[in-house]
Order: structure tokens, then sequence, then C-alpha cells
């Protein structure tokens, strides 16, 4: 109550009007009672309601209701507020009802999923052993011995890996990013985070090892904003000239921007999410392109693929988690906010309801991206162990107590039966110390701020402005300075910090505050929040007459930050950081930088910081004594604030630029690292090369490839084809002989398929196509059948790609279905349909992949692709899943019911399953989990899949995390380099519960109405999940939909249309 002035004035103004708004006999008792000085219901009332609830429109309310004067006017008014409160505590206690249901049936899931594993995983120890499997979560839980065991058997990252020439790619989707001149704060989307991941692209390309940093981000071409962020590339760093000779022209650290959703709209990051997998189309073109660029420069001919794929934030974790799955590269991840925590914290303050906040955050969207994330990362970069601890310790797919189980079992070499959890380190973010200037000789003090305050006719000495606008404020600005800098928000508690030092006397008498409250015109211009803290600090200035002692100018720039610092430590002041709860506390380093000893909440990171500096005290945010004692003990204790001020100094490397990448490379380095597996030797076709290329990145590669810090070139792409070096004339003979050739091949006329297929030998026609048309019909009956329309569907298909001689000539087929591979020979035979008329099958939801004319066994059977069953082989456990998921399925829940008393919901089909999917038949659908709830379940119990229903609701099936029907698409490109964007798919409007997937990417998708009679989408999501909006664009032009029954001509209408697209 003492923090909010306003509600004190609010109980007087009810008290002083006789509190008329509740009842006059009581109010008036009320009244007496507090006058006795005995319990006030009125008041007890009021406090508990209001400070539970958002005050700001409360606010807004009373401020008019203190300026009224009329006192019947009044009286109504402060009735009005009370219904109002009273109604907001009644929805607030509905809503806290709800969450307290939600995190007790979550708490009860975790237990139940620790249980399971325990049981799972004690099978296969000894007796002596299995007490271990509970023992370890205890006995793991001491930080030192944590500590020590976390980074014995890291090799530090040194200049001995300077051979390595490393590939890495960060990830950072929303904002505006660019490397100089940002416009932090512009809006919610480009703040600190941007800072941070150019900061770190620059700092990373500067490692020993490291020889290309790309940074890829959202290209916007929009005149909403700057015309450099509609540049392809941006060169942050290059090698110095003395170290160009050693490396070649594409190393450094770049921006790649990445064309995905409307280029001509500046989007805020809710709006991105149904466009991701466009952006992950276009940066795997980039990838691989750059990779083959790389693998000519420093790579001996074979690709160089990336070292680490980093997503930053939800978003770019979402895309990373995909990029990394494609190309089968470690992926890294750091959260920097959490969906989960933010949403906590909203349905805490009772305002909105779960559904309000989705519909504006996109909340449940980010939070399964997050999942997805956690899924796919082998590590995962925190900030401080409490984001750990307290943020992701709120999610399904990171268990802190299992991830020690699991990790030490690991060690031990002890079966975990497909369980994981990603392993957490805490890296603090570093800094850019380069432009700071520590005085170490304080002797200057008086003159330079006497310089400021000169009242003669002596010229003065050039200090910075900032200086002057501080210190106007000041009657004498030679005490010490205790400085706070932040955002006038409630949580940083900057209203206590005022009562502290208004109400200890010494204090006042030995230093000044100043409060650096962010920019300002007009306070009733802020937001209702911002705008109260501002108001109760200029009441409390009042009240204690802190006139000429506290400065808080209105404006000021990013770059008068370090000036700042800087007079602050000139006076011998103190930096304070008294926030309820500081996530980490970036000022506190830039303070100690610029040898500024540290006052700081001992909640969140600060503690952290304060372990690693050693340079001032920790308080409780909530006692004002204890605040204001430890500011009284810096300033006046001169010892003390010197050995803080050379604590901080001495060890404030530990948060450079340098140190953070040192440990970074260093965790990573100690992860599973895997890329692809398969041979480059496959014979090369010409065309199919060239034209893999996508059209819209050729000038993001041209670019980047030709930047170089010398202008030389002195090695070329491909000696054997067109020389990046050649003349503008030989490029132009060259493009004319190429066109001439395609021309006589388009005069030849379409060949036939199997003509192909007798020709390609050993590898599949599929390298040399140049488009690719994917049937993706979901068309099954009740019983799971194929349907006869999808036969007729796929017929009308062939039909029209031969219509145009020119696409026909150069583009293939696929089908990619649910069903296993001797399921779809069966349908294609019954529908007069020959294998060889596609060049891939993709089956049992993209579990295999095969190719009709390669990889044939003895009696020409065929046989999967073994690259890809590699490549969708991480992180797949097969026995665990199937146990789990028996369990899940068919026990009802609570576990209640004896055997035989519930009949089972699924069993399984051996027959359709294979090494990479587990097949289950429906036996009873009103008994099957979502695919929502049964993917938190399994989450929880440590195990990562891509489970989904199809074929019409009569299936389920589980593949490996990395599998789907959408990544084999991603995985074909990177195989055969035959580009996505060069892909056509056909779906119903309706399907499998991966079906969504399909939609949405930088391939053109046609949608075929009415074919489609029922899916399984109705099993996909649960109530109160992220909505199919959030998944597939609205509006997007490489989507075009057709009637049911289409005829060829109206569907190569159709993909001519497409074609003129992308």
């Amino acid at each position: 109550m003492a923090g909010n002035e306003w509600i004190n004035g609010y109980l007087e103004a009810i008290l002083d009007s006789g509190a008329s708004a509740i009842d006059e006999n009581k109010a008036a008792a009320a009244v007496r009672v507090k006058d006795r000085g005995h319990f006030n219901p009125t008041k007890y009332f009021v406090e508990e309601v209001v400070t539970g609830v958002d005050e700001s429109d409360l606010h807004r309310t009373w401020i008019k209701v203190v300026a009224t004067r009329n006192t019947r006017e009044r009286s109504s008014r402060l009735e009005n507020m009370c219904w109002r409160i009273w109604h907001l505590a009644r929805k607030k206690k509905q809503l806290e009802w709800e969450d307290f249901q939600r995190l007790t049936d979550r708490r009860w899931e975790r237990e139940q999923g620790r249980k399971d594993v325990t049981e799972d995983m004690s099978e296969d120890l000894s007796e002596g052993e299995k007490g271990d499997v509970l023992g370890e979560a205890i006995t793991l839980d001491s930080p030192r011995k944590k500590f020590q065991r976390n980074f014995s058997n890291l090799e530090v990252w040194s200049d001995s890996n300077v051979e390595k020439k490393l590939y890495i790619v960060l990830i950072s989707l929303h904002g505006l990013v660019r490397g100089e001149n940002m416009e932090l704060g512009r809006d919610s989307d480009t703040g600190g985070q941007i800072k941070y991941i150019v900061e770190l692209a620059r700092a990373l390309a500067k490692m020993p090892g490291v020889y290309r940093v790309d940074l890829f981000t959202r290209q916007v071409s929009s005149p909403e904003v700057d015309w450099s962020y509609g540049e392809p590339t941006e060169m942050l760093s290059a090698t110095s000239e003395e170290d160009s000779a050693d490396l070649g022209e594409s190393s450094g650290a770049y921006i790649v921007r990445i064309p995905f959703g409307p280029t001509d709209k500046y989007l805020r990051k809710e709006l991105l999410w149904p466009h991701i997998p466009e952006f992950v189309d276009g940066a795997l073109a980039h990838i691989l392109n750059m990779s083959k660029a790389l693998g000519e420069q420093i790579g001996a001919g074979q690709p160089v693929w990336p070292y680490v794929i980093h997503g930053h934030y939800a978003d770019a974790g979402d895309s990373a988690a995909l990029l990394s799955g494609a190309l089968n590269v470690p992926m890294v991840l750091t959260g920097h906010s959490l969906g989960r925590n933010k949403l906590e914290q909203l349905l805490k303050q009772g305002r909105q309801s779960k559904e309000d906040i989705n519909s504006t955050y996109r909340i449940m969207r980010r939070i399964e991206a997050e999942e997805l994330s956690l899924d796919a990362a082998e590590l995962v970069i925190t900030s401080t162990k409490q984001e750990i601890d307290e943020q992701w310790g709120l999610y399904d797919g990171f268990d802190v107590k299992l991830e020690k189980v699991l990790r030490a079992r690991g060690r031990r070499g002890v079966n975990c039966h497909g369980r994981f959890m990603p392993r957490m380190a805490v890296i603090p973010p570093g800094m850019d110390f380069s432009n700071v200037v520590v005085q170490e000789d304080l002797a200057d003090t008086d003159g330079d701020l006497a310089a400021v305050t000169n009242s003669e006719g002596s010229s003065p000495k050039a200090v910075p402005t900032i200086w002057s606008e501080v210190m106007r404020f000041l009657t004498n600005p030679h005490k010490p300075m205790i400085l706070a800098l932040s955002r006038p928000d409630p949580k940083k508690n900057l209203t206590t910090l005022i009562k502290a030092f208004g109400e200890c006397r010494p204090l006042r008498e030995l230093a000044n505050l100043t409060l650096i409250m962010g920019n300002r015109d007009d306070i009733d211009e802020m937001s209702g929040g911002n705008a109260s803290v501002l108001i109760t600090v200029l009441k409390l200035i009042d009240k204690y007459d802190l006139y000429g002692q506290v400065a808080f100018p209105k404006h000021h720039k990013q770059c008068d930050v370090p000036d700042i610092y800087r007079l602050a430590g000139k006076t011998k002041g103190v930096f304070i950081n008294p926030a309820v709860i500081e996530p980490f506390g970036l000022t506190l380093i830039e303070a100690a930088a610029h040898g500024l000893p540290m006052v700081a909440t001992k909640n969140g990171g600060p503690v952290d910081i304060h372990r690693a500096l050693n340079n001032g005290l920790l308080v409780d945010p909530h006692d004002q004594q204890a605040i204001a004692d430890a500011l009284l003990k810096l300033v006046s204790e001169k010892n003390l604030w010197q050995e803080c001020r050379r604590n901080g100094l001495k060890n404030i490397h530990l948060f450079s630029w340098p140190e953070h990448c040192r440990t970074y490379l260093t965790r990573v380095a100690a992860c599973r690292m895997r890329h692809p597996q398969w041979q480059t030797d496959t014979p090369a076709d010409e065309l199919a090369a060239e034209d893999s290329l996508n059209d819209s990145l050729k000038d993001v590669l041209d670019m980047s490839l030709r930047l170089s810090i010398d202008g030389d070139r002195t090695t070329s792409l491909n000696e054997q084809k067109t020389s990046l070096n050649e003349s503008s004339d030989d490029v132009v003979k060259h493009v004319m002989s190429r066109m001439n050739r395609r021309q006589d091949d388009v005069a030849a006329g379409p060949r036939d398929p199997s003509a192909d297929v007798a020709a390609s030998g050993k590898y599949p026609v599929l390298r040399r196509r140049r488009k690719l048309f994917v049937v993706a019909l979901d068309c099954y009956d009740g019983r799971g059948l194929p349907e006869k329309k999808m036969v007729q569907t796929i017929q009308e298909i062939l039909k029209a790609v031969k219509l145009d001689a020119q696409i026909a000539r150069f583009s293939g087929f696929a089908l990619s279905t649910a069903m296993p591979m001797y399921e779809l020979v069966e349908f294609l035979k019954w529908g007069n349909l020959k294998v060889g008329d596609f060049d891939a099958l993709i089956c049992s939801s993209g579990s295999e992949v095969y190719y009709p004319g390669a990889y044939v066994e003895g009696g020409g059977k065929l046989c999967p692709d073994p690259d890809y069953a590699t490549h969708i082989d991480y992180r797949w456990g097969s026995d665990g899943l199937k146990k789990t998921i028996w369990k899940l399925m068919n026990t009802p829940e609570g576990g209640g019911a004896k055997s035989g008393s519930f009949s089972c919901a699924v069993e399984e089909d051996a027959k359709s399953s294979n090494s990479h999917c587990l097949s289950y038949s429906i036996k009873d659908l009103t008994k099957a989990k979502k695919v929502d709830d049964m993917r938190q379940k399994l989450r929880m119990r440590g195990l990562r899949c891509h489970l989904m229903y199809c074929r019409n609701s009569t299936r389920m099936q589980v593949v490996p995390l990395l599998a789907s029907r959408s990544q084999a698409l991603r995985y074909l490109f990177v195989r055969w380099r035959l580009n996505v964007a060069n892909m056509y798919v056909i779906l119903g409007e309706t399907g499998d519960t991966d079906y969504e997937e399909m939609i949405s990417g930088a391939h053109k998708t046609i949608i075929l109405k009415d074919i489609v009679s029922k899916g399984s989408e109705e099993l996909l999501r649960t109530t109160g999940s992220y909505l199919r909006d959030d998944i597939v664009p609205g509006d997007s032009p490489l989507v075009a939909h057709a009637k049911g029954g289409a005829k060829a001509e109206e569907i190569i209408n159709i993909i001519r249309q497409l074609s003129k697209a992308g």
C-alpha cells in the first residue's frame, strides 16, 4: 500500500465523502471505527482489491474524482469506481482459480511423467543401481558439484583452433536489423536483442577458427522504413588486410536479409508466424549456395556445412529447429524473453483472460515455437541461473531434475531409452568496452564540474551537454552521485529508492540522486503505468523537499549514457538497480566498466554479476532501510568504494565479447556435432546444378562472394564453369548459349519418364529436375483406404503437366502420403498408375523416401533412401516411445480403471510400421487424445518425436522429430539440389494433422476443393491452443485454389499463374 499514493488519496476521498459509494450508515461507522484505531473494513476492502489489479485505468478515474468539486458528482464517480473495483476483483478471482487449476493439473502431469520415466529406466539397472535413479535427482542438486562437473571436461576454446574455419549461422527475425545507426526503441520489436545479436555476429567473426558468420533476418522493402532494410546483404566486419591473404573473400560477418511474407510491409513479430516456413526455405537456399562456395574456397571442393545454427527468440528458434533438421546440423537457442513467463505475468494481472492474451500476443503459438526449439536444441544459452530454474522450468520440454538424471546416466553409459533434455548454459551477454574511457586519476573532478557550473566570464571547458542537463537540477553537483537508470516502470521500484533517500538524512547530506527515466515530452501522453510512477516520483520529491538534491532530466540520447556514467564516476558516486526482480542487469555491467560500485537487487541476474565482479552490495528491494544503509555505506566509506571500483574494473573482462565468444564456442564444441553424411561425388548435372540456385537469392550470393577488403579476387567459384570473374560479354555469351540449348530441348518435345529411369542407374532422376509436382492428397474413406477420386485427380495432374511441353520437359512427380510403401504400390496398381511415373515416393508420413529406378534390390524391390534414414535418426527412441504411447493411449486419465474395464484406444499396426515409424490403428476414436495433449505428455517424459493422426482419423503414426512430409521436401532440396521454390504441392482443403505444415513455404501450393471430404484435423489441437491462422498465411500469392474435379486444362492454367508469382 505504501507505494500506491493514488490509492491512499482515493481512500481519503471515500472517507471524506462519507463513503456514499457503499452504504452511508456503514460508511459512517467505518469512519468512527477508523477514528478509534480499530479495523476498517472499507479500507481493507479497497487495499486488498485495488492492489491486486492493474491500476492504470482506475488511476485515471481517480485523477478525475479528486479534481471534481461538485459533492454529488464526486460521490457518483466514487460509487461507479467502487463497482468497477468489485467487478475487477470478481474477474481476477475467477482467473486466479482457473490458473490454480491449470497449474495443479500441470504439476500432477509432471510428477506422473517423472514416475513413468523412473519406472521405465529402472528396468535395465541392477538392484543396486535402481535406487540411483531417484537418488540422482536429489544428489545432483548441489550447485558446487554441478559447477565443477559442467566445466571439468570442457576444452576451452583457444587460438589453437585457428585452422578450423567454421561457418556459423545466427537468426533474429523480428524488428529492424542493421549494423550501423540502429533504431533501438523505434518499436517494441527493435530493442536490446537487435544490438546484442549484431555485436555477437561481429565478435564471433573475430574469434580464431571462425571463418564466416551469417546473421539472418527479414528483408523489408517498405516506404515505412529506411531503404537499408531492403538490401539483401550488409557487411558487418571482414578480415584485416594482413589476414586477407590467408582467408578467402567470403570471410567475415554479414547480415543476410531473406524476403518472406509481404516484403512491402513491416510486420510486428506477432504477425510473422504464418510466414516462417517461407523464411526457412529462403534461408536454406542461401546456406546451400554459401556452403558450396565456401567448399570451393576452404573445403577442398566439399561443402562447408554450418557448424551451428543459433536461433534468438521464439520465432527464430522455430526457424532454427526446421533449418537444423533439414541440414542435420546442431542447433543452439537463446530465448531472450519467454512466452510462458509472460503468460503467467499477464494472467496474474487479472485484466485479460487467456483467450484475450492469445488473441493479442499470439502467445500460444510463441510457446509452441519455444517447445519445438527445446525439442531440437542441443544447447540453450541463458543469461542467469534464475532464467533456467524459474522460466525454462515452466516448459513441458525441460525438467531440471530429469535433465540431471539423464545427463548422469549418459556419462555412465546407461541407456536412456531415447529420452533427452537440452543442456542449459549460463553465458552472460558480452559488451563492447572499446569506447569506455575509465578515468584512473580523479583529481581533476572539481575542475571538470567547475567548467560546467562556471558563472564567470572565462571560457568554459568542453564537457558533455548531458552533464549540464543533469547538474542544473543540483544545488551542489560536487557531492557523490547516486545514479539510477531505468524506465519509469513499477517493477523498477524507483519510488522505494526515493523514499530511502528522502528518509535518510545522512545520505541526503552526503550525496545527490540522479534518475534517468527514459525520454518524455508530456506525462499525460505516457502509458498509464509509467505516468503513474512519474507522478509519484514528483510527489515524493515534493513531500521530502528534495529540490536541489534530485536530478531527473526529460531527455537523453543513447550516446549520452557513457557520459552519464562518467559523471557519476567523477563524483565518486554509486550505481543502483533496485528493481523488484531483474532478469539480467546489463546496466550494472556498463556501470562497472566505468568504475562505478553498485547496489543492486538480490532477486535475479545481479546475484550472478555480483558473484563475478564483487563490486558492491546486494539488498532486498522491498527493504527501504537496507537500500539506504547500503548506499550510505558505499558513499561514506571511501576505502570500500575504492575496493569495489578496483574489483569491478579488474573482473569486467568476464563480460567482454571475447570472453563471451570463447565460452560460447567452448560450449558449442561440447555438443554432439553432426552434418550430412552422404558423399558429394554424385555426378553433377550442369542444368540441375545451375537451376537449383534460388533466383531470388542470386544477388545475395553474388554480393556475398564478391565482397572483400582489398578488392582482389584470387579464387574462382568453379573453374570448369562460367567464372565469377568473367567479363560481362563472356557472361552474356554463356547465357545465350544456354538459352539456345534449352530451346532445342523444348522443340524436341517431352521425353518418356521411363527413359530417364533407364538412364539414371545408381542416382535418382530427381537430381536432373527443375520442377517437381508433389501430390499430397489425403483422400480416404471411413476405413482409412484410399478413395477412387484420388486416382482420378492424380491422372488429371499428370495430364495437365504434359499439356505444356516447356514445363513437362524438365519436371518430375512425387507422391507424399501416410501409406506405407507396400500399400502405396498396391494403390498405384489398382489405379493403373506406374510407379515409374514418379521420381520420388514419400511414404509413412515422411519417415521413408523412395526413388523408382534407383536404390533397387535384387528382384526389382525398391529400397528406402539410406541417407534419409540416417538424416532423421537424430533423437529417435522407438523403444521408449512404443512403451510410453501404449500406456498413455490405453490408460484412462488418473489411471484408476482396473484391468479389463477400459477398452484400448489404439493397437499397434506392425505391418505398417518401419524402423522410423510407429503405426497404430485407432480402435476407439472417442478415447484418442489430441496431438497437443500427447505432445505435452511425451515432452514431459523427455521423448521427442512428430506425432500425427492420418487417413481419416483411422491411424496414428509417430515418426522422428526431424521427419515429416514437409521436411522431406527440404531434404530433397539439400540432397539433390532441387529447390523448394521450384516445387508445386497439390493438397485438398483438409487432410492429416500434418496437413497445415504443407501449405506454407517457398513452394507453390494448389488446394483442390471438395476432393478430401474428411481429414484428421479435429484431433490436432486442444482448446486454448494456437490457431490455424498462426500456421497458414491468410493471403499468399504462392497459394491458389481450384474447384473439385478440375480437369487438366484448368490445372495447367493455375500452374502457369503460380509460375509467374515466384
